[in-house]
């Protein structure tokens, strides 16, 4: 119901706008064409009013020569005769002057009609206007507003009247004034005659810009519409939706977006289901180093002092190393603190050695060969725990993806640094999974991550370590040729 309201408001809304800009456009066209044919009109009058000028003018002139041609001495009878050819003459005049398109209509001094060619001719509000005329001897021009301005829209045109009051002189003296009246009727013709092509051409303009502006409005809401089953499939845990994304504009970047976002989604809610198997795989390992040397406590430390003491400070050491685990796992899951460093010194191959003595015994069974630094020193200067908990890390991983051979761990100065290899003969990485195995959560083969619980948390903790620690970590790998992870740390000050 809310979409169907939403698409009724925007294509009212089209409606609305489309019948504005339509509109508009229409009522321009018709005030421009409307005062082009008005500016025809006027130019028309003053035309006819220039002819009939000089009618007049010829008329009187011919009027004075018939009555000198008479032989009439008297002046003012020949004045009289004059006047009496004038007026006699001028109505003919007019009817074979061609001068068809206006009315006409003469009035003398007391501006009183003395002819005109039809009633439609005179006019009674233009008193004024032939006064003025007659008493400044001037042309003057007068108006008949018939109709508004906007009126031709709905009904016939009828432009505004010009008349235009020209002064005469009339032969034998006296003056009158002649009134010249255009009534534009071809001009309303052709504004009448637009009037249909100019109202379906509106029409058709109305409705295609309609039907496009619904159209996009249209692909508008199928977005929205889309987005919205993309949340209702997100929030029920259906991340498999995919928003189309196809043109080269915003909204196919904000598909892209999204897909990316769903994407991201997708792979973190995937990696938070296996988050319960990997942590429980990472605390594991001390776990079963506890357990191991327990069974060896159990075995021979009632006898032997010194296995006792070397199986009560291993299991002390993997205890306090699933505490800090556990802490960790926290910290690199929520983000919510760095981890904590202290600086010590000590010797990083006696922290080596016991990494790989605590290895050897939680993989005996496999019979891998732990290869280690030799019994001289290297000190530096860093967190001993943090530092081992990484190696421990990689050197198990090590260990779980070797099925034979050697995990061989390697330490040297290399100027004011330290550097730590941890090599295995094992499987190998493929290439296209070096760039995420850091990443939280990642495993880089789900068969292998099935049989051995995987990368999980161990390598992103271990780098994070590294990281905290001012070092970098690094990995070189293989199928079939095994890996090399690299440590490099600061020494510190000795």
């Amino acid at each position: 119901m809310r979409r169907s309201s939403l698409r009724t408001w925007l294509l009212l809304v089209a409606v609305l706008f489309a019948s504005l800009v339509v509109g508009g456009v229409a009522l321009t066209t018709y005030v421009v064409v409307s005062d082009g044919m008005d500016v025809v009109a006027h130019d028309s009058t003053v035309r006819i009013a220039q002819g009939a000028s000089d009618i007049v003018k010829v008329t009187a002139t011919d009027a004075q020569l018939a009555a000198a041609e008479e032989g009439i001495d008297d002046p003012v009878e020949r004045d009289e005769e004059a006047r009496r050819i004038f007026m006699r003459e001028i109505p003919e005049m007019f009817r074979a002057s061609g001068l068809s398109e206006g009315e006409f209509a003469f009035y003398d001094a007391d501006l009183q009609p003395i002819w005109y060619t039809d009633e439609t001719a005179l006019f009674t509000g233009a008193h004024e206007d032939r006064a003025r005329a007659l008493a400044q001897h001037q042309t003057v021009e007068s108006t008949l507003s018939r109709s508004g301005s906007l009126s031709g829209l709905v009904r016939s045109a009828r432009l505004d009247v010009y008349v235009v009051h020209v002064p005469v002189d009339i032969p034998g003296g006296g003056q009158g004034v002649l009134d010249v009246t255009y009534y534009p009727s071809r001009e309303e013709t052709v504004i009448d005659n637009i009037r249909m092509p100019m109202f379906t051409l509106a029409m058709s303009a109305l409705f295609i810009m309609v039907v496009m502006m619904q159209t996009s409005m249209n692909w508008v809401l199928k977005l929205v519409d889309d987005l919205r089953q993309a949340a209702d499939s997100i929030d029920t845990g259906n991340l498999s939706v995919h928003l189309p994304e196809e043109g080269e504009h915003e909204i196919g970047d904000l598909a892209r977006s999204l897909n990316a976002l769903i994407d991201r989604l997708r792979r973190r809610s995937e990696a938070q289901t296996r988050f319960v198997a990997d942590a429980s795989h990472e605390l594991a390992t001390p776990v079963a180093g506890i357990r191991g040397y327990t069974n060896i406590l159990r075995a021979w430390g009632g006898d032997d002092p010194e296995v006792r003491e070397e199986a009560i400070s291993a299991i002390d050491r993997e205890s306090r190393r699933m505490a800090r685990l556990c802490s960790d796992l926290l910290a690199l899951v929520r983000d919510e603190r760095g981890l904590e460093f202290r600086n010590v010194r000590f010797d990083l191959n006696v922290r080596c050695r016991e990494v790989l003595a605590g290895a050897a015994t939680r993989y005996i069974e496999k019979g891998l060969e732990f290869i280690g630094p030799g019994e001289g020193q290297l000190i530096m200067v860093g967190d001993p725990d943090r530092i081992e908990d990484a190696i421990s890390i990689l050197v198990d991983n090590a260990a779980k993806y070797t099925n034979e051979g050697t995990v061989r761990l390697s330490t040297r100065r290399r100027r004011e640094s330290v550097v730590i290899e941890v090599v295995d003969t094992g499987v190998g990485i493929p290439a296209q999974d070096l760039p995420n195995i850091f990443d939280r959560f990642y495993r880089s083969d789900a068969s292998r991550s099935k049989q051995t619980g995987g990368f999980g948390l161990g390598l992103p903790i271990a780098k994070s370590i590294i990281d905290g620690a001012g070092g970098t970590l690094e990995v070189a790998s293989g199928l079939g040729t095994g890996s090399t992870f690299t440590i490099r740390l600061p020494r510190g000050r000795i």
